[in-house]
């Protein structure tokens, strides 16, 4: 069976609010690893205005079949009104990592 792989993408206003989602994300096995990266600064429409902030990358990798459940924890622990949340289809990967994404989504099996 070949795992449909996603790489999702959300943005938050701190490194800590962006460890935090990442660490939750990958302890319920929701993305078997999530990158933060440095502040990258962002322009937007926001309430009629133009806004800029500051903002921490988080880039989960996941499983298509893990996906509605990522971002139901997304909306669910995020604290912006509408959080930046993009899934990307994995086009081609090498063949062990996809299986290393797919394992760390799975639950392990009970002895």
């Amino acid at each position: 069976m070949v795992t449909r792989a996603l790489t999702v993408l959300t943005t938050t206003d701190s490194a800590a609010k962006a460890e935090e989602l990442a660490r939750g994300a990958v302890e319920a096995r929701l993305a078997a690893c999530a990158q933060i990266s440095a502040p990258v600064t962002s322009v937007y429409h926001w309430r009629n205005a133009i806004e800029t902030s500051e903002e921490w990358q988080v880039l989960f990798k996941t499983t298509e079949a893990r996906y509605d459940a990522l971002e139901a924890y997304l909306h669910a622990h995020h604290d912006y009104d509408t959080p930046e949340i993009i899934a990307t289809p994995v086009v081609r990967g090498s063949a062990a990592y996809l299986e290393w994404v797919e394992a760390g989504t799975t639950a392990p099996e009970k002895p």
